[in-house]
């Protein structure tokens, strides 16, 4: 940067010269016009990666407070210091948010903007430095130091001049954007340094290239700057120059099209006769095209396009068009994911989202195994079944983990409409795509690992079925078309991962189950539950409550207590529940004293949640003839009922009645025990009068729970035989097995969850039948270490197991009102 000295010499006719008259103006003598008296302090005016070079005229748009009062104080055919900031991010830049050099402008013209600000039309003078503020308030104004330039000539500048003409006109044959009548202008362009300044501000250059050219002087120096960047620019044109003629006459019509709407929009913006419906338009049309949609997908959003740009800016229909199109931008029509498929990784992600599950780990690694061996083969849907607070939903997003993939879940419990599914047709209001495809949307790729819950609470109605629509989603032969009513075009679910869940397999449809493969989750026994409460529950419970660990410790004792007394369950729902309900208790006495240091005990956990809720089923029972314990699976695992039987003579024959909403299988069940047994009395032991005409009544306790299957056959027989051999069944046996009329025990299914409930209930002893016996193997070590397991295979061989010694409280001809279990 050189100081400014007067020059008496007269200025040459081939660049601009500045002189200063007096401390307060400048005058500057521009060729071929009048001579120009200017401040020597100016208002300066910040802009934000744009360079204004002396000789260039060209629209600045201004909208900041300070820059407004720059322009107010300048006014029209006033003067400005046009300044680039060293940040574009900068709101309210200061002295040293500005770079050294800028541009004295004269403001040509001022035009009011549409919406705020204003727009100048300004033309650039003279390069000058700032030397000092003169004021910071309403705008900054600075005193200004116009840079000298030399005009000294020389064979290389000569070189180099020529050179860049050349160069410049090579660059307007190449490019279509250029008329050809610039190429006699650049030819009579007088000086070098005005050369210098009008191909630089017609090239693509960085704000800091050009800061740089703004910055030197020397119109020499300056031309060799200019000349390095247009051999740069030539290559690029020629480049595309060459693929465009390769294309010939097979060139994309659309990528023309696209083109000339852009050069359009640059034509509208210059003007300001901008189009806000179609800047709409163009903007979805350029991210349609960038999504590179299926064909008929981009016949519709066409089609589409072409209707939004006919409608008037406020037609009804405009808006429905326009979301429609939205929902097309927003699908990852292509959006794809890599696999990160490291088995001791996925393993590590499994041990520390769930405790136990070994078996169930073990078939989703194996699951993994597979995709890692065999990427593109069809994977199986898995479909994991359970009862609540067991960790299926929590597997499939471990899942998603393990495979680096993105996760979506779709809750469909209590869905009854198939549009629900497939998605609503646009003849309707409030239409929207199915549940599939705006998950996948908020998922945000194609291939995610997509998690479909409850789908076993999946209903029907006049609406339609929506398990047939999942028929489709479901199917490796289908789903690669998938169509959503509200869509309308096919899109591919065969890379998403479905998995589902679900807490019975009665409710399913044979047709929807046979599409997955079933991965049975049965519960925690107590010893996992102690685990997974100290090492998930108790940390996550006091991280929720905002306590730390050493304000509050949980002894095992207490949790013990909790497990045992408190949560009678196959997950570990109420057990968190009953957790943070301890941590509450705690967070109040560490509010009320922030010193004190609290220990669960289970003294702590009896003062807290009460009295328990649940006591021994064991001690519940009752002594009297008539009674047995069954086991059962229901849908939120397996738990033990009683089986009641009670006598009342009279009538005639013997007469069968059922109470406590047993279904068909259940009473089916309950006559060919009474056959069996009246088919087998004196082999039984029983009395004449035991089978004497009356009336035998056989209750399930829980009147208002559905119950059904055939499991509870041994449990019928053995209260049967027990009412009427006055022989009371013994209370820490609880049995399971299916019965035939030739005295058979048949198999059951459901075994583990039945013994895991036998083991909660305190009972010791389980009669089970012989053909389960595979079934153990699934059943933890503790469990069957707790329990006495034993195999018959017929109905005697349960009798013996499951009667005691004749009671002496009852007689069977002398029936009692029914014992509640």
């Amino acid at each position: 940067m050189s100081d400014h000295e007067e020059h008496d010499d007269e200025p040459t006719r081939d660049e601009t010269r500045i002189r200063t008259s007096e401390v307060a103006s400048l005058v500057i003598e521009v060729p071929g016009a009048e001579i120009l008296e200017i401040p020597a302090i100016l208002p300066v005016l910040p802009v934000r990666d744009v360079v204004v070079y002396p000789g260039v005229t060209m629209p600045l748009a201004i909208g900041r407070k300070r820059s407004l009062a720059a322009l107010g104080e300048a006014g029209q055919n006033g003067y400005l210091l046009v300044v680039s900031q060293r940040n574009p991010l900068t709101e309210n830049p200061g002295l040293e948010d500005l770079y050294e050099v800028g541009t004295i402008v004269r403001v040509l013209r001022i035009i009011d903007a549409r919406r705020a600000g204003q727009q100048a039309l300004v033309v650039g003078l003279a390069r000058a430095a700032m030397t000092r503020t003169v004021a910071w308030e309403p705008t900054l104004r600075v005193q200004v130091q116009p840079l000298v330039e030399s005009d000294h000539e020389s064979p290389t500048l000569e070189a180099t001049w020529r050179r860049v003409v050349m160069l410049a006109q090579r660059i307007v044959e190449l490019r279509e954007d250029m008329p050809d009548e610039w190429k006699a202008f650049i030819q009579g362009i007088p000086t070098p340094g005005i050369l210098a300044d009008l191909v630089a501000s017609n090239i693509a250059l960085s704000p800091r290239q050009k800061i740089e050219l703004l910055e030197e002087p020397d119109p020499e120096t300056r031309l060799a700057l200019v000349e390095s960047h247009l051999e740069k620019e030539v290559t690029i044109a020629e480049t595309q120059r060459s693929l465009t003629d390769e294309a010939g006459s097979e060139t994309d019509p659309k990528r023309r099209e696209r083109m000339l709407r852009q050069r359009m929009r640059e034509i509208q913006n210059e003007i300001g006769e901008t189009d806000a419906g179609a800047r709409e338009v163009d903007e979805l049309r350029e991210k349609l095209d960038a999504l590179e949609l299926p064909e008929e997908a981009e016949l519709l959003a066409d089609r589409e396009l072409r209707r939004l740009s006919s409608l008037p800016q406020h037609a009804p229909d405009r808006h429905l068009i326009r979301t429609y199109l939205d929902w097309m931008v927003d699908l990852p029509w292509n959006t794809l994911t890599d696999d990160d498929l490291d088995l001791h990784q996925a393993r590590e992600i499994l041990d520390a989202d769930h405790h136990g599950l070994a078996q169930v780990k073990d078939r989703i690694l194996e699951f993994l195994s597979v995709r890692k061996l065999a990427p593109d083969a069809q994977a199986p849907i898995l479909c994991f079944v359970g009862p609540p607070g067991v960790g299926k939903t929590s597997l499939g997003r471990s899942i998603a983990r393990c495979m680096g993939r993105n996760f979506t879940r779709a809750s469909l419990g209590g869905v009854r409409d198939e549009a629900e599914i497939r998605g609503h047709r646009r003849t309707y209001v409030g239409s929207m795509p199915g549940r599939i495809l705006q998950s996948l949307k908020r998922a945000g790729s194609k291939n995610p690992v997509f998690l479909l819950d409850e789908i076993d609470k999946v209903g029907s109605d006049y609406r339609g079925d929506p398990s047939s629509a999942l028929l489709e989603v479901l199917d490796p032969e289908q789903n690669h078309a998938f169509s959503d009513h509200y869509i309308e075009a096919p899109f591919d679910l065969s890379r998403v991962l479905f998995i589902s869940t679900a807490n019975t397999l009665s409710t399913i449809p044979p047709a929807l189950l046979d599409r997955m493969e079933v991965i049975e989750l049965s519960g925690y026994t107590e010893r996992e539950k102690l685990v997974i409460a100290q090492e998930f529950l108790v940390p996550r419970q006091l991280e929720a409550h905002g306590l730390e660990a050493g304000q509050v410790s949980v002894s095992k004792e207490a949790l013990d207590k909790v497990v045992v007394e408190y949560t009678r369950e196959a997950g570990v729902r109420n057990l968190e529940r009953n957790i943070a309900t301890l941590m509450r208790k705690c967070a109040r006495r560490i509010s009320e004293d922030r010193e004190a240091i609290i220990s669960v005990d289970p003294d702590f956990v009896s003062e807290s949640l009460g009295a328990p809720p649940h006591l021994s089923e064991v001690a519940e029972q009752t002594t009297m003839p008539g009674v047995a314990v069954g086991l059962a699976v229901t849908a939120h695992g397996g738990d033990i009922l009683f089986i009641e039987a009670a006598g009342n003579r009279g009538g005639k024959g013997i007469r069968l009645r059922l109470t406590g909403q047993l279904g068909d299988v259940m009473r089916e069940s309950a006559e060919a025990a009474l056959s069996w047994v009246r088919a087998h009395a004196e082999h039984l032991g029983l009395e004449d009068d035991a089978l004497a005409p009356g009336e035998i009544h056989l209750h399930v306790p829980a009147g208002a729970v559905p119950k059904d299957g055939p499991s509870a056959g041994v449990a019928l027989v053995t209260a049967l035989v027990s009412l009427l051999s006055n022989r009371t069944a013994k209370s820490n046996v609880a049995m399971t097995g299916e019965i035939s009329l030739r005295g058979r025990v048949l198999p059951v299914g459901g075994i583990k969850g039945k013994l895991l409930a036998a083991t909660r209930a305190g009972i010791d002893t389980v009669v089970i039948p012989k053909r389960n016996e595979k079934d153990l193997v699934e059943v933890p070590d503790e469990v069957k270490e707790s329990l006495g397991i034993h195999l018959v295979e017929t109905i005697d061989e349960a009798l013996a197991l499951t009667l005691g010694a004749t009671s002496s409280a009852a007689t069977p001809t002398t029936p009692t009102t029914p014992t509640s279990a």
